[in-house]
């Protein structure tokens, strides 16, 4: 039996004891996020989060925030999260918050940016399947654990480029 498609929708300020709590279920050694930062992440204007859920208004199984600077003709978007329930990983949770980020830059004919552990073989592998390449490194990025960073970046897409691969 196949597992039903994420649900993917906004994520509300209701949310925000849940992504704490499965932030510090994740990254505890990286500084993981309070509630409080998700609220005013949430909060900000240019700013766009999702949430994955089984099934609509059921709890919160993955997240994700996008913001969108510059403007009209010069826009970037920088992908500043995604994480997913660790018991929920493989089952396309990810690529769907991806995908719906992905939207929003499309949207405005956005490059996006963004920075992955280098030792995360697996989100950079989905990065490079839709269309991010490797762009420069930032050492000891990742704090308090000192862990490196790939920034990668995927071109805007406008009407005429090719979409990667799915």
């Amino acid at each position: 039996m196949t597992a039903a498609a994420p649900i993917i929708d906004g994520l509300t300020l209701a949310d925000a004891p849940r992504c704490a709590a499965l932030e510090m279920q994740m990254f505890a050694g990286d500084s993981p996020w309070p509630e409080a930062a998700f609220r005013a992440e949430m909060k900000a204007p240019y700013n766009t989060y999702f949430a994955a859920r089984e099934s609509p208004g059921a709890e919160v199984m993955g997240y994700a925030g996008i913001s969108m600077l510059g403007g009209p003709g010069a826009y970037e978007s920088e992908i500043h999260t995604i994480a997913v329930d660790p018991g929920r990983r493989g089952r396309g949770y990810g690529l769907a918050l991806l995908r719906a980020m992905l939207a929003v830059a499309d949207d405005a004919g956005a490059p996006v940016y963004l920075e992955v552990r280098t030792d995360n073989h697996t989100a950079i592998g989905l990065y490079e399947r839709h269309g991010f390449a490797t762009a420069g490194i930032r050492r000891g990025y990742y704090q308090p654990s000192g862990a490196d960073a790939y920034t990668m970046v995927r071109p805007a897409r406008t009407e005429h480029t090719q979409e990667a691969p799915r």
